[in-house]
């Protein structure tokens, strides 16, 4: 008779050498050895199931030598899902298929098709599933989880590239001269106070900053509109932080506080600014007050001020979005937004390994939204359009005697 222990042992010293078929023919083995009730104290010793036990006890009896490498006979195991459930996988496609997926009747149409949904509707049409064998089916078919990709950009305008080569040959041109190009736009609007930031931050283990869990406006606070000028020869950066609403009225705030912050002292006695900007926002191509607002700023700095706007949507290739805007967002990641102070200490500390320098000032102005300007006084612009796409290229000149 062996006992319980001795078997557990053996069992324990055996074990990494077995293979499927003698992890059965062992157990059985001290089963028989152990005469009645062996069995029981078998499966309790080795954890082997008494099924298991009693079919090894069988071969034992009526031993068939297996051909080959096989430790299995032939037949013997659990078959596949596939082969007990023959339509299941083509249920399962159908249910994900980026072409039936789209069909107003397909029943996870508007749902997430998380494993767990896609099981339980296998369930309902009478399928035997779990989420994980879903898994494994949608890997097989080569399914993978993705993420949305932004690549639709609506209709092209037929002068898009033709724009691009006109604006990277004008900064060509302005460069070689010793003359300012500057990249403009507005950064994304921020709201002020202890509000979740993307991204994360080292922090000692276990208390991450407390923010709020939902992002309503803070009145006291408000919202940070960073209009951000990027000076294209020189790879410095003007941040110009308002409180106040997003107008051209600010957008040419900006540009003139660049200029007289910084610009002013690079670019002595030159005739003309370059400003690149986006076809549409507070800085838009077809916006009035953004060209009534620049000839203002040329008459007062007595510069021609040359415009290029880029096509429509194709904001994203705008210099200032990779080159400025970028660092900007990875300096601040995980930050929550407090103040307005926090908002300048961070931009102004943002670098790149490029050299990156970047200036920040609060501007609390208020700009009034919703200015009409009307004909007459578009018609009194000193305004010179290029021979190429004149509503997208054009030239602010300076009035004479106005410096």
């Amino acid at each position: 008779m062996v006992a319980g222990e001795q078997m557990k042992r053996m069992y324990e010293l055996l074990s990494p050498v077995l293979d499927e078929r003698t992890r059965r023919l062992v157990p059985a083995a001290m089963a028989l050895a152990s005469g009645h009730g062996g069995i029981a104290k078998a499966a309790r010793a080795t954890g082997v199931s008494r099924r298991a036990i009693g079919a090894g006890i069988r071969e034992l009896k009526r031993p068939q030598p297996l051909a080959g490498k096989r430790t299995r006979r032939a037949g013997g195991g659990r078959k596949p899902l596939t082969a007990r459930d023959t339509t299941v996988r083509g249920d399962l496609e159908r249910l994900v298929d980026p072409v039936t997926r789209g069909h107003p009747q397909s029943p996870l149409r508007w749902t997430c098709k998380s494993v767990r949904r896609l099981a339980e509707q296998l369930r309902r049409q009478g399928h035997t599933i779990c989420p994980q064998k879903v898994a494994d089916f949608l890997h097989d078919m080569d399914y993978s989880l993705q993420a949305n990709r932004k690549t639709q950009e609506g209709a092209g305008h037929p002068d898009r590239n033709a724009q691009f080569e006109h604006i990277n040959e004008k900064v060509k041109v302005f460069l070689a001269a010793g003359w300012p190009a500057i990249s403009v736009d507005t950064k994304k609007k921020e709201l002020v106070g202890p509000f979740k930031n993307a991204g994360r931050q080292w922090r000692p283990a276990g208390s991450p900053d407390q923010v709020e869990v939902h992002d309503f406006l803070i009145k006291e606070l408000g919202r940070a509109s960073p209009y951000g000028i990027y000076d294209i020869g020189q790879n410095l950066g003007w941040v110009n932080v308002g409180t106040d609403h997003d107008t051209a009225e600010f957008a040419v705030e900006s540009i003139r506080r660049w200029w007289y912050a910084m610009g002013h002292y690079l670019y002595e006695d030159v005739p003309q600014l370059l400003v690149v900007a986006d076809g549409g926002g507070s800085n838009g191509s077809r916006l009035r007050l953004w060209k009534v607002e620049l000839q203002q700023l040329a008459d007062e700095i007595g510069l021609e001020i040359s415009v290029c706007h880029l096509p429509p949507g194709t904001s994203k290739w705008n210099k200032i979005e990779h080159r400025l805007f970028s660092h900007i967002t990875m300096n601040w990641q995980g930050q929550p937004l407090v103040s307005h102070e926090v908002i300048i200490n961070l931009i102004a500390a943002t670098t790149s390994k490029g050299g990156l320098h970047v200036h920040c000032r609060l501007d609390t102005n208020h700009y009034a939204p919703g200015i009409k300007v009307p004909d007459q006084e578009m018609a009194k612009l000193n305004i010179k359009r290029d021979n190429f796409h004149g509503d997208w290229n054009y030239s602010l000149l300076p009035k004479l005697g106005t410096k």
